[in-house]
This record gives structure tokens, C-alpha cells and sequence, in this order.
């Protein structure tokens, strides 16, 4: 069992800037997606940003051009660096890790992210 442990959330104005990160306790098996995802109070989980082993990245469309996925292999982590931050970015923000091919997916425990003046 992979443990994801996230860090970087808090309280941020608006326009402000946030990096979360999520290190995952293991090697991770070949190939596979980790990302973030966000959960707002009554609505739907959804996509942040993915990033794949190979290195290609998918953004949500209310994200693209403000946030920015990276990753260290090395560390097994990966990074959400979120500028220009806005009041619908707040959420409860999850890392996610999936087999592409195995089916593994696990998820770390959520880390509030506030944007409010």
C-alpha cells in the first residue's frame, strides 16, 4: 500500500500564490498517472492537473495558463505550483496515484486550499 503525503495548502489572497507538493512513500510501479484533484463543498471531484511517467501533463480548463504540474522521479513526488490564484480555486485539493496497466489507485488525505481576501 503506497502512502501519499501532501503539504503546501493553506490561506492565500487573491492573485497570491500556492505549491503543493505529494510524496509518495514508495517506488511506483511503470506506467502511471499522479496528479491532483480538487473538491469543492457541493460539487464534484475534478481534475487539476496529471502528469505521467513519460512526462506528458493534462490540465483542467480552469487551470491551464495559472498552474504548472512537475515531478521528481527520484523523490517519488510531485509538485502543483498554482499562481494567480482565484476565490473558485478554494477546495479541499487530493494527489492521486493510478496504474495505467496495474490497477492501483491510491489517493492522499486532502489538503485545504483557501483564496480569500
Amino acid at each position: 500500500q503506497v502512502q501519499l503525503v501532501e503539504s503546501g495548502g493553506g490561506l492565500v489572497q487573491p492573485g497570491g500564490s500556492l505549491r503543493l507538493s505529494c510524496a509518495a512513500s514508495d517506488n511506483i510501479f511503470r506506467p502511471y498517472a499522479m496528479g491532483w484533484y480538487r473538491q469543492a463543498p457541493g460539487k464534484q471531484r475534478e481534475l487539476v492537473a496529471s502528469i505521467r511517467d513519460i512526462g506528458n501533463t493534462t490540465y483542467g480548463d480552469s487551470v491551464k495558463g495559472r498552474f504548472t504540474i512537475s515531478r521528481d522521479s527520484a523523490k517519488n513526488t510531485v509538485y502543483l505550483q498554482m499562481n494567480s490564484l482565484k476565490p473558485e480555486d478554494t477546495a479541499v485539493y487530493y494527489c492521486n496515484l493510478r496504474g495505467i496497466i496495474l490497477p492501483f489507485d491510491f489517493w492522499g488525505q486532502g489538503t485545504q486550499v483557501t483564496v480569500s481576501a
